[in-house]
C-alpha cells in the first residue's frame, strides 16, 4: 500500500451543504463550503476510517503561496490537512486564515469541538 496518498476518483454529495461534487482523484472536500468527511484512516485515499464523521474546515495556512486547509472531525476530533483546489471558495479560505492553525498543536491535543457554522 502507498504510504502517502492513494488517488481515488469519486463523485459525492456534500453532507453539509448538499452540493453535488465531481471528484478528480484529488478531491478531498466540498469546494463550496469546504467541509469534508472522515473516510481515510492512515493514508489519504485508503477509505478505511470507521468514524465517517463530518469534518469542519477550521483554519487555513499559506505555504509556498498556496492555501493548506485544516479540518477537524466533529465526531472524533481528528485534525487533518490537505491542499486546496482552484475551484475552492476563496472568500471562505481567506476567512479561515484568521483562525489559529492547529499545525503547532501538541500531539494528542486537538482544537475544541465546535458546532458553529461558517
Amino acid at each position: 500500500m502507498p504510504k502517502h496518498f492513494i488517488k481515488v476518483k469519486e463523485n459525492f454529495t456534500c453532507d453539509h451543504c448538499q452540493k453535488k461534487v465531481t471528484g478528480t482523484g484529488y478531491t478531498n472536500h466540498c469546494p463550496k463550503c469546504l467541509y469534508s468527511k472522515h473516510v481515510d484512516h492512515l493514508v489519504p485515499g485508503d477509505r478505511k476510517a470507521d468514524c465517517k464523521g463530518l469534518m469542519k474546515p477550521v483554519s487555513t495556512q499559506v505555504k509556498a503561496g498556496k492555501f493548506i486547509l485544516f479540518h477537524q472531525c466533529l465526531k472524533c476530533n481528528k485534525i487533518t490537512r490537505c491542499k486546496t483546489q482552484p475551484k475552492d471558495n476563496k472568500d471562505l479560505l481567506i476567512k479561515l486564515s484568521s483562525k489559529p492553525s492547529p499545525e503547532k498543536k501538541v500531539a494528542g491535543v486537538g482544537l475544541e469541538p465546535t458546532t458553529s457554522t461558517l
